[in-house]
């Protein structure tokens, strides 16, 4: 073997070449919640509030206004203890259901997703109970406030978990929800307190 030979052997070390940098790859692209994707999978029937997050307008009131109503016809049905059960069952349910569907989704937080929403404001509704229309009318529109403004506390609790991927992420989709549940009662305690 002469000093100029390229071969390599058992003797010889491999010779590195310089590699061009390679970029990472691109991240896929969102995709758009849909009637035919909500029917994909069943977490995503829950995840987009049996299609009221497929509102295009204020999806998150949409939901909130759909997690009222069904909890106005589950009470017809369900004594405030069985409500509770539910409620218990729900959060890690949501949770679930937010994380596959923000997955399938490819998007931290999608709009489309309101079961956070909806568990949120059923613990409202389950804590007030027994609420008339006007009380419940008042949790409303306080919790929107806090949901959609998202100030002090409620904000914090946005940008903690936000943009982490897999059950981190699926927990900071209903992190700031439950967040602003728990304003909404401080505030209605407060104003029943003065």
């Amino acid at each position: 073997m002469t000093a100029h030979d390229d071969r390599v052997t058992d003797v010889q070390p491999k010779r590195e070449t310089a590699r061009a940098p390679t970029a990472p790859p691109e991240p896929a692209s969102a995709r758009r919640a849909d009637a035919r994707f909500m029917g994909a999978h069943p977490a995503h029937w829950l995840a987009l509030g049996f299609g009221s997050g497929l509102s295009p307008v204020a999806p998150g009131t949409a939901g909130t206004l759909w997690a009222w109503l069904a909890w106005w016809a589950l009470g017809l049905w369900l004594t405030p203890a069985q409500l509770g059960w539910l409620l218990v069952a729900a959060l890690p349910l949501a949770w679930w259901a937010g994380t596959v569907t923000a997955r399938h989704l490819r998007t931290a937080d999608p709009s489309a997703i309101v079961i956070d929403e909806v568990v949120a404001f059923w613990l409202v509704l389950w804590l007030l109970l027994p609420a008339g229309f006007w009380a419940q009318a008042v949790a409303f529109a306080l919790f929107r406030f806090f949901d959609a403004i998202k100030p002090g506390p409620v904000g914090w609790a946005d940008r903690l978990l936000h943009g982490r991927g897999g059950w981190a992420g699926g927990f900071g989709i209903l992190l700031d929800d439950l967040v602003a549940a728990f304003c909404t009662l401080l505030v209605i305690a407060l104003w029943r307190a003065g």
